[in-house]
């Protein structure tokens, strides 16, 4: 697994060993940042100097990908020890250390947010597919305050077991990458 695009473009990854963590690929990651640099729904330039926050961060790939095309600074939620460690590791060798927040948390359970944290802008949910965890976790950043005013939500699921979308997020395009679909909310606030 490669960086796509941006400033870190071509660096590699580290992923853990084992399928506990499911990294989203190359191929689909490199087409969810063309669509946020060129699609006409969104509210704001997405990467440019955004606050980011990748859950469910596994490897950390999205949020990475997210810094190395422009976007200001990314929090990393995992709960999982042996994949935030991996997470950890890639935003050293990358030295993203002060663009970078890892923060162990259930991201179905947020808490609130802290005050020392900007509101997100750009979400990132990549949960384990079949178990309704994306909804419950975006659920979670609305009602404990994560989300900017026209925050924009990439969420992928399984294709044969879609998640209900909450209330208060309207869904702006739908593509599908072998048995993955990726969508993508814009939140009214």
């Amino acid at each position: 697994m490669r960086i796509t695009g941006g400033e870190l473009r071509g660096r590699v990854l580290t992923s853990p060993e084992g399928k506990n963590t499911r990294p989203t690929s190359d191929r689909a990651r490199e087409s969810v940042f063309n669509i946020l640099n060129h699609a006409k729904w969104l509210p704001f330039a997405p990467l440019d100097g955004t606050f980011a926050i990748d859950l469910f961060a596994g490897t950390g790939a999205l949020g990475l990908e997210a810094i190395s095309q422009g976007a200001s600074n990314c929090i990393f939620i995992e709960q999982d020890r042996g994949a935030a460690a991996v997470c950890r590791q890639n935003i050293e060798n990358f030295k993203l250390q002060d663009r970078a927040r890892i923060m162990m948390f259930d991201a179905t359970h947020l808490p609130k947010k802290p005050s020392d944290v900007e509101a997100r802008q750009l979400v990132f949910l990549d949960p384990p597919y079949g178990k309704n965890l994306g909804a419950a976790a975006l659920r979670s950043l609305i009602d404990k305050d994560w989300l900017a005013k026209d925050a924009v939500c990439v969420l992928e699921m399984s294709k044969k077991e879609p998640e209900e979308i909450p209330a208060g997020l309207k869904i702006e395009d739908t593509r599908d990458y072998g048995i993955a679909r990726i969508i993508f909310l814009t939140f009214s606030g």
